[in-house]
C-alpha cells in the first residue's frame, strides 16, 4: 500500500468515526471496503468484533497517535471498513460482542487480548464433579462450556453457580469407599457455608448431581426453564412444612433473577425470528429500514439499508420490496417476521407478528432505535461536507415553527445589564445563517432612562437600533428574538410596530427558575411553542441567549470596572499621569490631598500645579503659604 493510498484510507475511516454515536453497542472492523451501493461489507471480512460503553469514544481510541502497542498497531493497518450497532446498555452490547465473535471467529479477536485462547467452564466427569475456569479443553476430562471473550461475563456466571449450586472446590480424589472410611476432613469452604460437605457425607451424592444438573442448565442460558423448577420445588417444601429447605431454594431462585436481568437481551424463548423497522427522513425522499435477527435469544446480525424512493412509494411498500431483498441476501429462513404495521403480503413459511408489549416489542423499539441512528448518522455526515446543508435545515425548522413569511437569514437578539441602574448598557447580537456575525454586534450605553428599568431600556436600544437602520437603509432583521418572557416582547412590539410600523416576527426566550432557557415564544399573544430541548435547533437558540447575555455583560463589566478606577484627580485639567501619581506617592490619597496647606502642595509639585491643584480643591479659597 502506498503513501497515497493509506492516507485516503486513514481518512475514509476517520470520517466514519466522527459520525459514530457516544451510545453502547458493539462495532466490527472489515479488511475489505463495502461494495458501492452496499451499506455493510462483506461479512466474510470481519477481522475484529468488539463492544463499548461508548462507541465513538472507544472507536476513535484505536486511531490516536499515542498508541503504542504493536498488536493494535497490526490491526489498524489491516483495517479497511467500519459497521456498528447500537444497543441499549453495556451488558446488551456484551451479549451481542459474545455472539457474534462465536459466529465469525474474527482472527484478532483472539491476537489482541493476551496471546492466549479464550477460556471456558469446565464441568468435570469426576464422581463428584467440580466447576472451574480453563483455557485447555480437553473434552475426555470434561464438559466445556464457552469460550466467553468477556472475562467478567464468565466471571459473573461462576459467582451465581458459587452461590447457588454450591460446588466443591478442593480437588480431593472423592469416591464413594474412601468417602465411607472417612478419609476426607471439611475444609473452610464447608465450615463457611459454601460446599455441602460431600467430602463428610454431609451432602448426598443425589443431591449433588442434581446441583450439577441446574448449573448446567444455567451455563446452557435455560434459567426461566430452572427458575421454574426451583419454584416448583420451593412450594413442594413449603407444604411438607420444610421451611429451612424452601428458604433456601427462594433464594436460589432471587439470585438467578437478578443474574437473568443482568444478562438477557432478549427471552431465550425467541429462538428464530427477524425484525423490521423502517424510518423516512425529513423530506421523505429516502427511507431506512434496520434488520436485526435473533437466534437462541440473542442478536448475531443487525444492519441499516437505505432506501431510495423513486414513485413516492409508502412504507408499506418499500418493506414489501425490502423484506423478501433482505431475508434472501442472508439467508434467513425465520419463521417469524416482527414488524411495526401490518403488510398485505405473504412470505411462504413465515408469519408477521405485531408486537405491542414484552421482550418481542422491546426488539421492535431496539430496530427503530437502530434505523434512527443510522438516519441521524448520514444527515451528519452529510452537514459535514456541506456545512451550508445544515445551517439551512435549521432555518427552514425554525421558518417552519414559528410560520415566518421567509427563511429567518438574519436574526438580532437584544439584552440588558445593570447594577441597580447604575452604569447601564446593553447588548445587540446578530446571527446570518445561523452563525454569529460579530463584526454585526452593537453596544448601547442606556442614555435616557434613570435607574433599574428594563423594559424603558429595552425600548430605548431597540428604537436607536432600527431608527438608524431605517435611515441608513441597512437590511432589516428577519426575527427579532428578546432575552425575556412576554414583557419583553411586548415593549419591543410596541417600538417596531406601533412607533416606526416595521412588520419584525418577534420571539422571546423564556427562562425556568435555575435561570436556564426552557421555552420559546411566539405570537400575539404570546404562546409556547413546542419544540424539544434536546434538538439541535433549540440548542442553537440557547446558543444566541448565551451570547446575547455574555456580550452585554462583558459590556457592562468593562464600563464599571473604568468607573471603579475612576479618581477625582482626573478630573483636575493641567494635571497629567505622572502629577497624579507623584501626588498619590507622597499624599497616599486624595482625602489627604484635599487636607493638606498650600505650602506642602507648593513643595511638592511647584507653584504653577499646586496653584490648580489647590483651586479645584478650594474654588473660594485664595492660596496661602503660611
Amino acid at each position: 500500500m502506498t503513501r497515497e493510498e493509506n492516507e485516503a484510507r486513514l481518512a475514509y475511516l476517520k470520517n466514519i468515526v466522527l459520525n459514530l454515536p457516544h451510545k453502547p453497542g458493539t462495532y466490527q472492523y472489515y479488511d475489505e471496503k463495502r461494495k458501492p451501493g452496499a451499506e455493510a461489507p462483506d461479512q466474510d471480512h470481519i477481522i475484529y468484533v468488539g463492544k463499548a460503553k461508548d462507541l465513538k469514544n472507544r472507536v476513535s481510541s484505536y486511531f490516536h497517535k499515542e498508541v503504542d502497542r504493536y498488536k493494535t498497531k497490526v490491526l489498524v493497518s489491516k483495517i479497511q471498513d467500519i459497521s456498528y450497532s447500537v444497543v441499549n446498555s453495556e451488558e446488551d452490547a456484551l451479549l451481542i460482542e459474545n455472539q457474534l465473535i462465536k459466529q465469525y471467529k474474527p482472527k484478532y479477536n483472539v491476537l489482541l487480548k493476551d496471546g492466549k485462547t479464550y477460556p471456558s467452564i469446565c464441568i468435570t466427569k469426576e464422581y463428584y464433579p467440580r466447576i472451574f475456569k480453563t483455557r485447555k479443553i480437553n473434552k475426555k476430562y470434561g464438559s466445556f462450556y464457552g469460550p466467553y471473550s468477556h472475562i467478567s461475563s464468565m466471571y459473573a456466571i461462576l459467582e451465581i453457580i458459587k452461590k447457588v449450586f454450591k460446588p466443591r472446590t478442593c480437588r480431593l480424589p472423592l469416591t464413594p469407599e474412601r468417602i465411607e472410611k472417612g478419609e476426607f476432613k471439611p475444609c473452610l469452604e464447608y465450615h463457611i457455608h459454601n460446599c455441602g460437605g460431600p467430602c463428610i457425607d454431609k451432602q448426598s451424592y443425589d443431591d449433588y448431581q442434581e446441583n450439577i444438573r441446574q448449573a448446567r442448565e444455567v451455563l446452557k442460558g435455560n434459567t426461566r426453564d430452572l427458575e421454574n423448577y426451583l419454584r416448583e420445588k420451593m412450594q413442594d417444601y413449603a407444604s411438607k412444612l420444610e421451611f429451612e429447605r424452601a428458604e433456601e431454594y427462594k433464594q436460589r431462585i432471587i439470585a438467578l433473577d437478578n443474574f437473568a436481568a443482568k444478562s438477557e437481551i432478549v427471552s431465550h424463548t425467541i429462538t428464530d425470528v427477524d425484525v423490521f423497522t423502517i424510518i423516512d427522513d425529513d423530506q421523505k425522499k429516502n427511507a431506512y429500514i434496520n434488520y436485526i435477527h435473533v437466534t437462541n435469544g440473542a442478536i448475531n446480525q443487525s444492519f441499516t439499508y437505505e432506501y431510495k424512493r423513486k414513485l413516492d412509494e409508502t412504507d408499506e411498500e418499500l418493506l414489501n420490496d425490502a423484506i423478501p431483498e433482505i431475508r434472501e441476501r442472508f439467508g434467513s429462513t425465520a419463521k417469524e417476521i416482527i414488524v411495526p404495521f401490518e403488510l398485505d403480503f405473504k412470505i411462504k413459511d413465515a408469519d408477521f407478528f405485531i408486537p405491542q408489549r414484552g421482550d418481542k416489542h422491546h426488539l421492535l423499539e431496539l430496530s427503530e432505535m437502530n434505523a434512527k441512528q443510522y438516519k441521524f448518522d448520514r444527515l451528519k455526515q452529510t452537514e459535514k461536507l456541506n456545512p451550508e446543508q445544515k445551517q439551512t435545515r435549521l432555518m427552514k425548522e425554525l421558518q417552519d415553527k414559528l410560520k415566518l413569511p421567509k427563511l429567518p437569514y438574519q436574526i438580532e437578539c437584544f439584552d440588558n445589564s445593570n447594577i441597580s441602574g447604575t452604569d447601564a448598557v446593553a447588548g445587540c447580537i446578530v446571527y446570518k445563517g445561523m452563525k454569529p456575525s460579530r463584526k454585526d454586534y452593537r453596544k448601547y450605553n442606556i442614555k435616557t432612562v434613570v435607574g433599574p428599568d428594563d423594559y424603558a431600556s429595552m425600548q430605548e436600544v431597540v428604537r436607536r437600533r432600527y431608527s438608524r437602520m431605517m435611515e441608513e437603509h441597512t437590511p432589516l432583521p428577519d426575527l427579532i428574538i428578546t432575552d425575556g418572557g412576554k414583557g419583553q416582547m411586548d415593549v419591543v412590539r410596541e417600538v417596531v410596530e406601533d412607533e416606526l410600523h416595521l412588520q419584525i416576527p418577534i420571539a422571546g426566550l423564556a427562562k425556568d427558575d435555575r435561570h436556564r432557557t426552557n421555552e420559546l415564544l411566539y405570537g400575539f399573544p404570546p404562546q409556547v411553542i413546542g419544540l424539544k430541548t434536546d434538538s439541535e435547533l433549540f440548542k442553537v437558540l440557547t446558543q444566541i441567549q448565551d451570547e446575547v447575555h455574555r456580550f452585554a455583560i462583558t459590556f457592562h463589566r468593562d464600563k464599571r470596572s473604568k468607573h471603579q478606577l475612576h479618581s477625582e484627580l482626573d478630573d483636575i485639567k493641567g494635571i497629567g499621569p505622572k502629577t497624579k501619581d507623584l501626588l498619590l506617592r507622597e499624599f497616599r490619597s486624595v482625602k489627604r490631598i484635599k487636607e493638606t496647606d498650600y505650602q506642602q502642595l507648593k513643595d511638592t509639585l511647584g507653584e504653577s500645579k499646586a496653584t490648580i491643584v489647590w483651586n479645584h480643591f478650594h474654588p473660594d479659597e485664595t492660596p496661602s503659604e503660611h
